[in-house]
């Protein structure tokens, strides 16, 4: 008799552990911050000021 409880004992514990099943993990995506810098808008702004110094100089 004392068998018999073991294993009604085990049954219940297997089945209640495995009830879930697997489960696929979840992983958060990583966010990637992307810093850009740009040191062309210091140039582009004489550059352009300095051609249209020159249109005007040529006419």
């Amino acid at each position: 008799m004392k068998k018999l409880a073991l294993a009604a004992a085990m049954t219940a514990i297997a089945t209640a552990s495995f009830a879930g099943g697997m489960v696929e993990p979840v992983m958060e995506p990583t966010v990637v911050e992307a810093t850009t810098s740009s040191s062309a808008g210091g140039i582009v702004v004489p550059l352009l000021l300095l051609l249209v110094v020159a249109a005007v100089a040529a006419n």
